[in-house]
């Protein structure tokens, strides 16, 4: 994986393939079907990763560490911000420590790049991160899902992990979250989900989100619609947009720098 059509990052970097469904977040996820195509083209990393239940294809619980993939990051020269698996959870539980230990290393032996790594699994991922030596790396970005308000208390443990910089991913957003504690919090990604299958977005929860972050001065990015647009009518994800409030909001963290993409 490189270049990549998500709006937040420049790349995708995936040193760990196959996942299992954790949350509501993981229901329609669309790295399980991209991992089923992967494997009917001949990719052997991503082999008997999923299974078919009806018509849908989900993840077996089955996890691959690809440790060739650890020199992808050195090959690239100029700056970028990467996305680490976005085919995966770096700290699902049967990722080994020692292998995120080694994706730890890749990430200070390139500092040129920033990392962005996003998990379902934040209290797995303090655990891990407060007993590693030297575990602040500025380039290195530990962000949560949090779909609804049913797992609001992931916000607690990605506090609690040691960061330059936190940050939240509201996709798919699939209920309201409520009132949250974003102290600590430096950045929020907003979207509806898109696909076949989509669940609607409610603008209202945009919006209670949209607000808090105003207040606790959390960066706010507003990634899509999706496939319901704001007034709950189904069309094409490109038809939708990113315009909220009459705008696209794309804000990053407060410091960072502006990383190019070959």
């Amino acid at each position: 994986m490189a270049e990549t059509q998500i709006e937040w990052t420049d790349a995708t970097w995936n040193p760990v393939a196959g996942c299992s469904i954790e949350s509501a977040g993981c229901t329609n996820c669309y790295a399980m079907d991209m991992a089923r195509r992967l494997e009917l083209m001949g990719m052997e990393k991503y082999a008997g990763l999923t299974r078919q239940t009806g018509k849908r294809t989900v993840w077996n619980g089955v996890i691959r560490e690809d440790k060739s993939s650890l020199q992808i990051p050195y090959r690239w020269k100029k700056p970028r911000k990467i996305f680490v698996n976005s085919m995966s959870d770096l700290f699902h539980e049967k990722v080994s420590e020692e292998f995120i230990m080694s994706v730890w290393q890749v990430m200070r032996g390139t500092p040129r790049h920033n990392y962005q790594i996003l998990t379902k699994r934040p209290k797995r991922m303090a655990d891990i991160v407060s007993r590693m030596d030297g575990n602040v790396l500025p380039n290195v970005w530990l962000g949560a899902s949090v779909e609804d308000s049913n797992v609001v208390e992931r916000i607690d443990h990605l506090r609690a992990a040691p960061a330059a910089i936190r940050f939240i991913s509201f996709e798919p957003l699939v209920g309201p979250v409520g009132a949250v504690n974003l102290n600590g919090i430096h950045w929020a990604i907003v979207g509806g989900e898109s696909g076949r299958k989509a669940r609607p977005v409610r603008e209202e929860w945009i919006d209670e989100i949209y607000y808090q972050c105003v207040q606790a001065s959390t960066a706010f990015f507003f990634k899509q619609w999706g496939t319901w647009g704001k007034d709950n009518k189904r069309r094409s994800k490109k038809e939708n947009g990113r315009e909220y409030r009459g705008q696209t909001w794309d804000e990053m963290p407060v410091g960072v720098r502006t990383t190019t993409a070959l």
